[in-house]
C-alpha cells in the first residue's frame, strides 16, 4: 500500500515565484497520490529578492551564491531531507558549495540532460535557456559527460528567448507563446531536433505558445519526476 514519503522536500523558490508555482503543480499531478495524506511533506522558502542569476554571473549584477547558500542551508536547518531548486541558472551558483550541503540536492541540470537524452533517442537537442546559463556552459559540461550535445541557438534568436523570459515573469504569456513559437519555429527550419528548456520559465512559454508539447524536455517536469522518483524511492 503506498503511503506518504518519509522524507521531507525542501523547496528553494522565487527565482521566479511563476515557475516555482508550476513546478508544485506539476509535483502534485504527477505524484502517485490517492489522497492528501499520501502527497509529500514539501518546505518551502520563497525569496524573491535573491539577486538575479543571470546578472550575478555575467558580472553585471550582485552576486547571489550568498543568498542561495544560506536559504538552502536554512531548509536543512527547518527540517529538509532533500532539496530542489526551480531555477537552472542558479546550479551554477549550487555547484560552487554544493559539497557543503549536509542532504542530498535534486540537480535540475543533470536530470534534464538526462530527459533530454531519452526523449531525442539520438545525441542532440537546442538548448533554450538564459543568457547566464548559456554562457555558464553548465548544460554543455553536463551534456559531454553523458555523451550528448546542445545546438546553441544564434545570437539574435537567444535575445529572443531572453526576452521571452521577462514575458514569463511580468505575467505576459500570451506575448511569451508568440515569441517562442517563432523562435522555436525558425530553430527546426535549421535543425529538426527536440528542445531542451533549460530555464524554467520557458516551459510556461512553450505550452502558451500552442508548440507539440511532446517534442520539448521541460526542466520543471524533468525536476519533478526525479523529486518523485526519490521521495516514492520509485
Amino acid at each position: 500500500m503506498l503511503t506518504r514519503p518519509e522524507k521531507i522536500l525542501g523547496v528553494l523558490g522565487g527565482m521566479g515565484p511563476a515557475a516555482c508555482a508550476e513546478f508544485l503543480r506539476i509535483l502534485a499531478r504527477d505524484a502517485p497520490a490517492k489522497d492528501d495524506s499520501q502527497h509529500p511533506k514539501i518546505i518551502m522558502l520563497s525569496d524573491p529578492d535573491t539577486p538575479d542569476r543571470s546578472d550575478g554571473l555575467m558580472g553585471i549584477g550582485p552576486d547571489p551564491l550568498p543568498v542561495i547558500r544560506k536559504n538552502l542551508l536554512q531548509l536543512v536547518e527547518w527540517g529538509a531531507d532533500v532539496l530542489a531548486v526551480p531555477c537552472n541558472t542558479a546550479h551554477y551558483f549550487i555547484d560552487r558549495f554544493r559539497g557543503e550541503i549536509p542532504v542530498p540536492l535534486i540537480h535540475i541540470v543533470e536530470v534534464t540532460v538526462d530527459a533530454a537524452k531519452e526523449l531525442s533517442k539520438g545525441n542532440c537537442s537546442w538548448l533554450l535557456a538564459t543568457d547566464g546559463t548559456q554562457k555558464s556552459l553548465i548544460y554543455p559540461s553536463c551534456a559531454a559527460k553523458r555523451h550528448y550535445h546542445f545546438l546553441k541557438p544564434s545570437e539574435e534568436q537567444q535575445g529572443k528567448i531572453q526576452s521571452c523570459i521577462r514575458y514569463v515573469k511580468s505575467g505576459e504569456m500570451k506575448t511569451a507563446g508568440d515569441i517562442m513559437r517563432g523562435v522555436v519555429n525558425e530553430l527546426w527550419r535549421e535543425r529538426d531536433v527536440p528542445v531542451t528548456m533549460g530555464c524554467t520559465e520557458l516551459p510556461l512559454a512553450y505550452e502558451a505558445s500552442g508548440l507539440p508539447l511532446e517534442r520539448q524536455v521541460s526542466s520543471l517536469k524533468a525536476l519533478s519526476d526525479a523529486c518523485i522518483k526519490f521521495l516514492y524511492e520509485l
